[in-house]
This record gives C-alpha cells, structure tokens and sequence, in this order.
C-alpha cells in the first residue's frame, strides 16, 4: 500500500505556520550552497566513474625530491642535496617503466652536467698521424772542397760559412813549392828533350792530378816562367756549411777546404713513436707547415723509416724528401707533419668520439641512451675497440649504427651509476659503492643518524669494496705529444684507474682509488716530465726538456 504525504495536512500543522521557519530555511539552503562551492573535494571521478584523490592532495602526500646528480637522494621535502648541495627536484612518479639498471637525470641534471649525447653512424676509417721532425740537409747532396795542392794559404776568398759558391768560382789561392817543381820539370823537359814527347807528356800528367786544367798548363809552355801561385777552383756549388781552414794555413794534398751542401732538395727527418709506426709505410704523402712560415704548406713523400728504434728517444727516423725552391726550407727549422692514412679494413665500419669511451683494464664501456624513455636515461655497454683514430675509435663491436651514446659527461653518468649502485664502469654487476666519505649520512634521506652496526653499504661479507674518486684538474700543455706524456705520467701512479687530458680545456679528468693515492702524488708525477699543475710547477730542467711544440709557457 503506498502512502502518500498530505501536505494539506503538513500546512495546518503549527510548527509550518511559524514566522521563523522562511528565514531558517532561506539561511540553511545559503549555507548548503557555499559548502559545495568552496569545499575542496576529496574525490574525483574519472571517465570510468572510478574515484581517485584529487591532484592536489597527492602531490602533498606523496611527492619526492631528489637529487638530479645523485638520483639515489630520496627527500620528502624540498631542500638541497645532502653530497653536493645542490637545489633538490621534484620526482617524477611514474616510474614504473624505469630499467633497473639505467641511469635516468632530468634535463635539468644534463644540463648542469653538461652531458651531451650523439647518434652514431658509419664511415670510412682515416688515421691521421702527427709527426714533429726538423729539416736537415740532405746527405747526398753535402761535399767537401778539398786542396788539390799542398801549400800554403795565400788568400782566401771564401771567408764565412753560409756563403754561396758556384762551381768553377775561384775560392782560394795557394803557394806550393810542389808545383813550382813540376813546372820546373815541365820546362825542362821540353827544352832538353823536345823529341821525347812522351816525357813532356808524363810532366803534363803530372800537373793535370794537381787539378790544373789544360789551359793553365798551356799557359805556362808558352810563357816559359813558373808561376808560385795558384787559384783553387771550386768543384760543386751550393752553401757553405763548414769553413776548416784560414788564411795563411798550411794544407797538404787532399785536405778538406770547406763542407758545401745543395740545399735545393732537403731532407725532412720526423720523430715517430713505436705506436704511430703501423700506420707509416713508403710512399705516404706528408703534409707539414713551419712556425716560421705562418699559413704555407709544403708536403713530400716518405722515403726512408728508420729499421731501429732510437733506445733513448723511442723514436724512429722518418725521412720525407721535399723540394725547397727559393731556399725557404733552412736546415734546423722545427716542422708539423700530418700523415692521413687510409685504413681501408674498416671501412664502413662505426667511429665513436674518444670523449664517449670510459677504461678500466682490458674493458672498454660507453652509456648508450634508453629509447623511448619519458626521461632520459642511460644503460652502460661494453664495447670492442678497433684502432684509434686523430680524436676517435673505431668500434668493432657492442654499438649498433643510430643508437645515441653519451659524448660528454661520460663521468657524471657512471659516477651517478655507481652511487646508485647500478652497473658501472667499477662495478658491472651493478653492486652499491660505499658511501664512507660521508660518515653518519644516510643516503636515502639526506639525514643525520647514528652508529650503524650493519655491513657497510657495498661490501661483501662486511669487508669493503674499493671506493672510486673522480677529480678534475688543471695541467698545462700544447699538442698530442703533451696529452699523451701527461695521461701516461698520471697512469704511472698506482691506483689511477683512468685520465684523459684535454688541450682545450687544460684539464685533466681523473678515476682513481684514494686508498693508494691521492691528487698531490698524481699533480708531482704531471710535474715531474715537465707540466705545470694547480699545485704544482714544472721545474726548470724538466720543461726544457720538452719538445719545442710542447713549451707552454708564455715569454
């Protein structure tokens, strides 16, 4: 049975006839009305009907900070990062599609990082090689001016070295009391035995081993007198190296004169290190330039390498023959060759920048960006190096043509693996480092607390891992040679892991283990050859031992 409200009835009633009661309800329905405008909601639909927190609400109770450094801060509040002290930023919480074992940064993080990335692709292998030599005259072209008499030195009319002399030019006049007699002997002859001209003919010969020419010897027939003086003729041209007499000297039969070099054709002698050796072969076509002659480039071919190493330089010998017309090319200059040589069994093949590349022994790693990520993250790989070129690798295997690796900042990307306890280049199976350095802190949070009695982070059984420093310093230096003489100064210290110097920057990125060493033991062994650090300087002696392409120092 349904009932049904008599609002007949309701009317009559006394309580509905109040005065009061329009008012009353006026003022609650005003007050219902701002409670729905102005109270936030607690709920939200979505499209499916399904209730869900506000936004608002969940960003309040549930966002994270961290570090974008040092990913494995973990902070419940703004602030800075309790390692660096950098500004902490927002988390993202959608991270349910992360890979473990990537690394993600924030554009942000990258951008204070200075992390750059670059897509690889293929190309033919060149390997350009740099040489530092000097010219030299060139051997077969150096003669010496002998006397062809024995006598005394009257005048000498070549009278410094560098002079130019030309063949057939008089260079000196000699007084022999030796020839005098073989004119003697001459004149003789032909006046006491004129119908014995094979007499005659002997004390001709005899003039003509003395260098005297047909003329001279003609000459004297004729006149019938001795002559006491006689002119040295020159027998080749060119520059005068060596002056080994002086006027007034007494010389004997054949005793050399003057050392003379045709310096029209020189010889350019390169320094190359046993590593730069595979690449030279006979034939290579050198292009090379001269401080001295800013903006000009000579080349030449490669004639000669030395078979022996030089067991004190390390070096060989590569000789380059070049042309010098207007004699431009002056024994002794300093010279900078570059060889290109083509490596035709890695054509086609992938080149990376030698930036990307991290060492660690026999292991060669590069960071490789995740495709497809909301946030850029990045996975370490092990790759295989082929040879290296002027400023890159050659990758043989590991890398696949269009993927995107990290080419700067290779160092904050496996720093901030290591942290996180994710694959690195120290640790591949991704176990977490120590994090001793800050005595007391606890990693997740950023706070304070007190004595651990667990393990240490990153051990194995309680014992410690090694812990890993990175560091980066200033070292003065010029060319490659310096690169590769700091770098191999730095690797000589026990417990450096990896160092690479750049020349643009003059600075030097180092991995090392604080346990065995320490940044002043590795500036003093920089100093040591001949490079000035932050701290240390370079003495005197072992800078000018440096090649002349390497002295850095301002005058």
């Amino acid at each position: 049975m349904k009932k049904y409200i008599n609002f007949r009835l309701l009317k009559r009633n006394k309580f509905f006839q109040s005065p009061w009661l329009k008012p009353a309800l006026w003022v609650l329905c005003g007050l219902l009305l701002g409670w729905f405008i102005f109270h936030p909601s607690e709920n939200v639909k979505n499209n499916n009907g399904t209730t869900e927190l506000s936004e608002n609400h969940d960003k309040k109770a549930h966002q994270i900070w961290t570090c974008a450094m040092h990913p494995q801060i973990r902070m419940d509040k703004p602030g800075n990062c309790p390692i660096c002290g950098m500004e902490l930023i927002p988390l993202q919480s959608d991270t349910a599609n992360i890979d473990p074992d990537a690394v993600q940064m924030t554009e942000a993080g990258m951008k204070l990082a200075e992390v750059q990335t670059t897509v690889i692709g293929k190309q033919n292998a060149k390997k350009d090689v740099s040489l530092y030599g000097k010219i030299q005259a060139d051997e077969r072209r150096i003669k010496i001016q002998a006397a062809h008499v024995p006598g005394r030195i009257e005048a000498l009319l070549v009278s410094f070295t560098g002079e130019q002399i030309t063949k057939g030019q008089v260079i000196a006049r000699i007084y022999s009391p030796s020839l005098v007699t073989a004119q003697e002997e001459l004149l003789q002859a032909k006046q006491l035995n004129p119908a014995q001209p094979a007499l005659i003919d002997a004390a001709r010969e005899k003039l003509r081993q003395w260098k005297l020419t047909d003329k001279q010897i003609a000459a004297i027939e004729q006149s019938g007198k001795t002559k006491t003086v006689f002119n040295v003729i020159a027998d080749v041209s060119g520059i005068v190296l060596t002056k080994q007499v002086n006027q007034g000297d007494y010389v004997q039969e054949g005793q050399p004169l003057f050392e003379v070099a045709d310096l029209s054709q020189v010889w350019v002698l390169f320094d190359a290190y046993e590593s730069d050796l595979p690449w030279i072969k006979t034939g290579n076509t050198v292009s090379f330039s001269l401080e001295s002659l800013p903006g000009q480039k000579f080349s030449g071919k490669v004639s000669f390498i030395d078979p022996v190493i030089n067991p004190s330089t390390r070096v060989a010998l590569v000789r380059v023959d070049a042309a010098n017309p207007g004699g431009k090319l002056k024994p002794e200059m300093f010279v900078n060759g570059l060889i290109s040589a083509a490596l035709p069994k890695y054509n086609n093949g992938i080149v990376i920048p030698q930036s990307a590349v991290l060492w660690t022994g026999p292991r060669s790693v590069v960071y490789v960006k995740v495709p497809g990520a909301k946030e850029p993250e990045f996975r370490m790989r092990e790759i295989e190096l082929g040879p290296s070129l002027s400023n890159s690798y050659v990758v043989l295997s590991g890398l696949h043509q269009g993927e995107e690796i990290v080419t700067n900042g290779t160092f904050a990307i496996d720093a901030s693996a290591q942290l996180a306890g994710k694959p690195s280049m120290m640790n591949p199976e991704g176990n977490q480092i120590s994090t001793s350095s800050m005595p007391g802190m606890d990693m997740r949070t950023g706070s304070k607390k007190g004595k651990d009695t667990r393990p240490a982070v990153g051990t194995n059984n309680g014992k410690k891992k090694a812990i890993m420093k990175t560091s980066m310093i200033k070292v003065s230096g010029n060319c490659d040679l310096c690169k590769e003489r700091i770098e191999t100064a730095a690797k000589s210290v026990s417990g450096v892991m990896t160092a690479d110097w750049s020349a643009k920057t003059q600075k030097l990125q180092l991995m090392f283990d604080p346990a065995k060493t320490n940044s002043d033991a590795i500036q003093k062994a920089i100093a040591k050859v001949g490079h000035d650090t932050e701290k240390f300087k370079a003495t005197t002696e072992a800078y000018n031992k440096l090649p002349k392409c390497c002295l850095y120092r301002k005058k």
